[in-house]
């Protein structure tokens, strides 16, 4: 179906006299509100995608867990399957040869009870030897099937969340563009990259604050990689979390475990070494440096980065921790 375009004949040609009214160009607050919005949502699914690799990671371990117990389980399975084909050629010597040779073809081995449980003319001990391998069978089956749905189902919800991420990814590159076209920074970038050599910490924490500080910033200028725990790339809990086991503290992975750690600190009383959170949804964290700035891994494309906490980053301010 073709639109109708309104013409008017001048000189043997048809002009149009109208065109549809084009949708009006985003202001350029309109535009940094959008990359807000992304930057947001874009640390929202790293820390979805943490949490979802901390699973697919535990599920593997599982799985391999598991592959043991089939291995052990495939071991018994086979032992018993022996003792049932002895009963089977056994049985040939019986009254009912066909009994027990058919047990061994059956769809469904749980039908094993129920014929084992005609063959009344054989012994306890080689009724039970029938029946266990039945229940052998169905083992295997079940730590397979088990094992290979959670796998796929933990490797599926991952793919789902790269894809999601890429899309929020075009979409941010397309506003950050189109941002470009205007004067002045983008106040909500969270952070200017920084390149050259890291700056070296020359402030006054001590201890293991200290430690977890400096390593923050001989990171400075390192990229920003989504779900990345180093030492090429880092997300925002991965490199607070690298500062401080550089420091020799185990804390955990993503920004909502570590907001569970128990000692809370308030905006008065931030120190060296503690670790910042913003917005509601603790889609991002930092590491406090002192004199009012943070060093971070703030977003894709950009790079660890030292920024002041004044406004934007003050405005968004949940809570703090400290490992």
């Amino acid at each position: 179906m073709f639109a109708t375009v309104a013409c008017v004949a001048a000189g043997g040609l048809l002009l149009p006299t109208a065109v549809a009214n084009a949708e009006p160009e985003p202001t350029k607050e309109e535009v940094e509100e959008r990359i807000e919005e992304l930057l947001q949502e874009s640390s929202t699914l790293v820390q979805e995608y943490n949490e979802a690799q901390e699973h697919y990671e535990a599920v593997k371990a599982k799985a391999e867990e598991t592959d043991g117990q089939i291995g052990s389980e495939e071991e018994r399975y086979g032992e018993l399957r022996l003792k049932v084909v002895e009963l089977a050629s056994a049985s040939y010597q019986s009254n009912d040869p066909d009994s027990v040779t058919a047990a061994l073809f059956v769809d469904d081995p749980s039908q094993i009870y129920e014929q084992s449980a005609d063959l009344s003319y054989l012994s306890e001990a080689r009724r039970l030897d029938l029946e266990a391998f039945a229940e052998s069978d169905a083992r295997l089956i079940a730590l397979k099937a088990d094992a290979e749905e959670a796998y796929d189902e933990a490797a599926e919800q991952l793919e789902e969340l790269e894809q999601r991420q890429g899309e929020v990814e075009d979409s941010l590159a397309e506003q950050e563009e189109l941002l470009a076209t205007f004067e002045g920074e983008n106040p909500t970038a969270g952070g200017e990259s920084q390149t050259g050599p890291a700056p070296a910490y020359t402030g006054s924490a001590s201890g293991n604050a200290r430690a977890a500080v400096e390593f923050a910033y001989s990171k400075i200028g390192t990229p920003y990689l989504w779900g990345g725990t180093g030492p090429n790339g880092y997300d925002c809990s991965g490199l607070t979390q690298a500062s401080w086991a550089a420091a020799g503290v185990s804390i955990s992975r993503t920004t909502y475990t570590q907001f569970d750690m128990p000692n809370s600190v308030g905006w008065e009383d931030i120190q060296p070494g503690d670790i910042l959170f913003f917005f509601p949804d603790l889609g991002h964290n930092g590491l406090y440096v002192g004199n009012g700035l943070m060093v971070h891994a703030p977003s894709s494309g950009k790079t660890v980065s030292e920024v002041r906490l004044a406004d934007y980053w003050a405005q968004h301010f949940v809570g703090a921790r400290r490992p």
